[in-house]
């Protein structure tokens, strides 16, 4: 059995009209990544300290 084909972006322009796409170029993208950065920066250094 064939499988499709798969083409996917990693981030999408806000004025591509494509689904096929890992995270969009937007505030609510940008937000999400610093606050995940910050959660697993904050956790490594706890984890340094003890």
């Amino acid at each position: 059995m064939k499988q499709g084909e798969e083409d996917f972006k990693f981030v999408k322009e806000k004025n591509e009209d494509k689904g096929n796409y890992i995270f969009q170029k937007d505030k609510l993208t940008r937000y999400g990544f610093y606050f995940v950065g910050t959660v697993l920066a904050i956790i490594g250094i706890v984890l340094f300290v003890v």
